[in-house]
């Protein structure tokens, strides 16, 4: 984690997961290698762009036209920009536009967006002519180290976040870290959030090394590339041991309960971003490991001031338009995916980057626990 930084230099890191394995190329200006990339993945594929509205302005031309340079015939998916395009609705027109426009098992979706991007062409992939292949282009910081990685895809149900997808691993991740650049800076703190989560978790020196660079990850550069492959490896290595999150993936789910809950409850709105949930999120479960004595409240505290430096949220109260009732908030928290037979599954902490699997949480306690937080 601390080797010398090497500015110019692609970093490649392998999802080993044997048949599906992958790589993850991280670099500046790597979107122009885009139709070289897949020509020399697939020879002779036809691909189809999934992008959003915003992103589609920005760079979509761009990755046509490199796509073309290489002979590669695409065509291209247009949905609405927000979490809320992660629905039935718009995961129908994507099935029926890749349907449409002909591509069969041997072509590959292109999702060239954020993580909502990822998550939607990747479902709508896993399910076409019973599985085509993708490529993530991910254009934000958050999609860059986490949600490009992994075959994590899926909508959201009115019940809660990601409960309708499938495991579907990309054949390819293009990280181009020059398109970071364009990001508004509260879209870039939000995937900081994500970058932070892998030094909480399981990194140690790295969160102390973010403690003293994140201006520079954040100005860019090789440190903000640095950042980024730091997070790639340390996620490789979880899904390769882990991939369906039978076990130690979930880990990577720290901050992700409280973070979903608070996420429904602001409506998948600009009120509250993804990484800014888990922000709180992680907050939240630091504090909860401290009240159970887990781990001292000053670790907490750092862990909270790093974030709060930043100028990610870190309280309750600097939610926009307030939060709901802590009845509300069980409620959206028994919605989540790691619900066993009624008591939970919390990613607590020992320790700044000593995070663990905290099977059959009492929801009593987390009850009483946010229940103080939100007098």
């Amino acid at each position: 984690m601390t080797a010398a930084l090497r500015p110019g230099e692609p970093v490649a890191v392998n999802v080993a997961l044997g048949a599906h394995a992958y790589e993850i190329v991280i670099g500046r200006g790597l979107a122009g290698q885009l139709g070289e990339r897949i020509r020399a993945l697939r020879p002779g594929a036809r691909t189809a762009i999934v992008t959003d509205e915003t992103v589609a302005r920005h760079y979509l031309p761009a990755a046509e036209a490199a796509l073309k340079s290489a002979g590669v015939d695409t065509a291209r998916i247009v949905v609405p920009e927000g979490e809320g395009a992660k629905s039935y609705a718009t995961f129908e027109t994507v099935c029926e536009a890749l349907i449409a426009a002909r591509i069969e098992r041997g072509d590959l979706v292109v999702a060239l967006g954020g993580g909502v991007v990822g998550d939607l062409a990747g479902f709508a992939a896993a399910c076409v002519r019973r599985g085509l292949d993708f490529v993530q282009v991910p254009t934000t910081l958050l999609a860059q180290v986490d949600s490009s990685v992994g075959g994590k895809t899926g909508i959201n149900s009115r019940h809660g976040k990601n409960l309708i997808g499938a495991f579907h691993q990309p054949a390819l991740v293009i990280a181009d870290t020059a398109l970071l650049d364009s990001l508004p800076a509260r879209q870039f703190r939000a995937g900081y959030a994500e970058v932070a989560k892998y030094g909480l978790l399981g990194d140690a020196a790295f969160f102390t090394w973010l403690e003293g660079n994140w201006r520079d990850v954040f100005a860019g550069g090789p440190a903000r590339e640095h950042a980024i492959a730091v997070c790639c490896r340390a996620k490789a290595g979880i899904v390769a041991r882990d991939e369906r999150e039978s076990g130690e993936r979930a880990l990577l789910n720290l901050g992700h309960t409280f973070g979903h809950a608070l996420e429904a409850a602001a409506g998948y709105s600009d009120r509250l971003l993804h990484g800014e949930a888990v922000a709180l999120g992680m907050v939240l479960a630091f504090e909860f490991s401290a009240r159970k004595g887990l781990i001292d409240e000053a670790q907490a505290a750092r862990a909270a001031a790093h974030l709060a430096e930043v100028g990610l949220p870190t309280h309750l109260g600097e939610v926009s338009g307030g939060v709901p009732g802590v009845d509300a908030l069980m409620d959206l928290i028994a919605q989540d995916k790691k619900v066993k037979r009624g008591t939970l599954t919390l990613i607590l902490a020992r320790g700044i980057g000593q995070a663990f699997v905290s099977n059959a949480v009492d929801p009593a306690e987390v009850r009483a626990f946010l229940a103080d937080k939100l007098r």
